[in-house]
């Protein structure tokens, strides 16, 4: 029997030749293909290096003026049947995210440690990024919820800024609550929108920005530190001016008693304008044996990272099991970590 006799392949081959199918589908969806398209392309573009403070700040400028003008004229716009104009500002600032949360995705993803709390940030941060670039769902999910469209743009907003600010020498401690405040003040316009006075709507903005900077103060454990992150971090038995001396693979407790202690050898990346303290945290089965505050704080724009160090010599009487060392801020953001495995 021939393949043409076969009703089952007649069905699919009459759906491929299907043009109105087609052309629905490139309704639905090409928007969405050709996001998705620019966005692997800016990944590509951007993802070996970290991007430059001047297009992110001009990302958030573009947003934060779009989002204003079209909160003070979409009542009289849709009222005056200019649909088709509140729709054009709605895809543009869409657009507009996609751009800035694809464009800093790379730095937040040198600077997750992702076997460490600081995950989750770079996954949520993820989702809305791929949400801005599938139009149906983005459609579905954000534009019938206002709330919801509003905690896009703060957090869009928030962090854009939480990249850029560090790029100028802003520790990123602070920058976590600088980016927190500015993304609420943002919200001001909506909230002239229901107040019609701006006093009132900018106390609304700043009652919103003092809980938003205290919600960030409390979760900075979770957000990475972007821009900073580890280069290439190493254990070795010892660091002779400022290189790594005989890196360490297989470790036995015999071993550690031999070399009198085991040093993590931890190059940092950061910007040139940035000085940032950290320190090592050493955890044997999970659980903190030592903190060490490194003496000199990073200074970015090292080639190959700032080099730093610690080396511990106090090993318990068992150390057998598993050992992570923990490289932080001083004010508690985790940078990276190293893993290493003690055995009998």
């Amino acid at each position: 029997m021939s393949n043409s006799a076969d009703p089952f392949l007649r069905r699919r081959t009459n759906a491929l030749a299907d043009g109105g199918a087609w052309r629905a589908f490139v309704r639905r969806w090409g928007i969405s293909l050709a996001s998705l398209t620019s966005g692997l392309v800016t990944l590509f573009i951007f993802r070996r290096g970290v991007p430059h403070a001047g297009w992110i700040i001009g990302y958030v400028v573009v947003v934060w003026l779009i989002f204003a003008v079209l909160s003070q004229t979409r009542d009289a716009l849709l009222a005056g049947g200019r649909d088709m104009v509140v729709w054009a500002g709605d895809y543009t600032i869409q657009t507009l995210y996609h751009g800035l949360l694809l464009f800093v995705l790379p730095g937040y993803f040198a600077s997750t440690t992702f076997d460490g709390v600081t995950v989750v940030f770079f996954a949520v941060l993820t989702a809305a990024a791929l949400l801005t670039t599938i139009d149906p769902w983005y459609r579905v999910i954000v534009h019938p919820r206002p709330w919801l469209g509003l905690a896009f743009f703060g957090f869009s907003l928030f962090a854009g800024l939480n990249v850029a600010l560090p790029l100028v020498g802003v520790p990123p401690a602070v920058a976590i609550l600088w980016s927190a405040a500015l993304g609420a003040l943002g919200l001001t316009p909506t909230f002239f929108e229901h107040a019609r006075r701006w006093g009132p709507a900018a106390l609304r903005a700043a009652a919103v920005a003092v809980l938003a900077v205290g919600a960030a103060w409390i979760l900075r454990p979770a957000v990475p530190p972007v821009p900073v992150s580890l280069v290439r971090p190493t254990l070795v038995r010892a660091v002779t001016d400022l290189e790594a001396v005989d890196p360490v693979g297989r470790i036995t407790a015999e071993d550690l008693r031999a070399w009198g202690g085991l040093t993590a050898f931890t190059p940092v990346a950061a910007p040139a304008a940035l000085l940032q303290a950290i320190e090592h945290r050493w955890r044997h089965e999970g659980r903190v044996i030592s903190t060490v505050r490194l003496p000199t704080p990073v200074h970015g724009g090292r080639p190959g990272g700032f080099r730093t160090y610690s080396r511990k010599t106090d090993f318990p009487p068992d150390s057998r099991g598993d050992w992570t060392v923990d490289v932080m801020t001083v004010s508690g953001q985790l940078i990276g970590r190293v893993r290493f495995r003690v055995e009998g």
